[in-house]
């Protein structure tokens, strides 16, 4: 099995049994992660499907954005420590993507690096933030500015968790789904358009087809030189509304961001890479089906420009796009005016 391969459901729990079962003697030490959430929703449900997990450290941390930061990891770096962890530790990381980005950052760092392992519990990090091999942290406001690209030894995709999700939670992994049908999979994208025809079932296979859509997109470009970028189709203006909107009473999910960036930069595609403008009308209709529309005052445009130019995709200062060309297809490395994003942002507003 090649590193960062994605196994789903009870095959998932099996392949991890086999795979812990074959590293006994080779394995120092095993450690799971988890927040204050999933150690309480998804470890029983997990330790109930592990028979060859017998022993264990558990550590817990604090959930939310708000705890992604290098307080948080040199916490569980302290910790890690103090229970003995090396190089031939494993650490199994139990939670949304907030945590396995921490976790596989902490994995990757420590000791120069041991084994790690992604559970993801939220729809958001099952689609997204579990796979490809991205870890990091954020550096004060700014998200995701630190870190490294390295991939978990593999990572087990249970719908089974999405139980313990509130409908907030739930809606906020479908912004990077309807992402993936835009960007790459014009089928895919209409099938989420009509998610109201479908059943559970039907969830797990929208999700290994979303899933897939990035390991095709990651294993042609591991490390984000060219075609990777694609990937941040919404989030250039997406990460800065949901950067000006932490720690408020607006505070936004990560996908409720995303879609407003996907609108926006929708409508950026029909003045800059060619996208129909009625195309963009339907990508506005649809997302907004879904994702209340956040109020953004007209006078806070200056200061979520000011973000993007923070954004880690920028090259000497110039922000960055990943645009629409048709749906189902994306350039990157696109360049907007000021103007422009403006009315991007104004179009989502409309």
């Amino acid at each position: 099995m090649n590193k960062g391969t994605v196994l789903f459901s009870d095959n998932a729990f099996l392949e991890l049994n086999t795979f812990l079962e074959n590293r006994k003697n080779t394995i120092s030490k095993i450690f799971i992660l988890t927040d204050t959430n999933t150690f309480k929703f998804c470890l029983p449900p997990f330790l109930e499907k592990m028979p060859n997990l017998s022993e264990y450290e558990l550590i817990e941390i604090e959930p939310g954005e708000e705890n992604k930061n290098i307080e948080t990891i040199i916490g569980i770096w302290d910790t890690l420590t103090d229970l003995g962890a090396d190089r031939k530790s494993l650490l199994l990381n139990l939670g949304g993507g907030v945590l396995t980005d921490m976790g596989g950052f902490v994995a990757s760092t420590f000791k120069r690096g041991m084994d790690f392992i992604n559970i993801p519990t939220t729809l958001l990090s099952m689609v997204d933030a579990s796979t490809g091999g991205k870890t990091g942290i954020d550096l004060g406001m700014l998200k995701n500015q630190i870190g490294v690209f390295s991939l978990p030894e593999m990572v087990l995709v249970s719908s089974e968790f999405l139980s313990t999700l509130e409908a907030r939670q739930l809606r906020s992994g479908l912004a990077e789904m309807l992402k993936h049908g835009l960007i790459a999979d014009k089928k895919h994208w209409d099938n989420l358009k009509n998610m109201e025809d479908l059943d559970i079932t039907d969830l797990d296979t929208l999700i290994k087809q979303s899933v897939q859509v990035k390991i095709n997109v990651v294993t042609q470009d591991p490390t984000e030189k060219g075609l990777r970028k694609i990937l941040n189709f919404g989030h250039t203006i997406g990460h800065a509304v949901e950067t000006f909107y932490m720690n408020t009473d607006k505070m936004l999910f990560h996908g409720e961001a995303i879609a407003i960036g996907m609108i926006a930069e929708a409508h950026l595609s029909t003045l800059e890479t060619g996208l129909d403008l009625n195309d963009a009308i339907d990508i506005k209709n649809t997302i907004l089906e879904y994702f209340p529309k956040t109020k953004i005052d007209r006078k806070d445009f200056d200061a979520i420009l000011d973000l993007m130019k923070h954004d880690k995709k920028n090259i000497s200062g110039v922000v960055n796009f990943s645009l629409l060309d048709n749906i189902g297809s994306c350039k990157f490395d696109c360049k907007a005016n000021t103007n422009d994003i403006e009315n991007a942002l104004e179009f989502y507003m409309a």
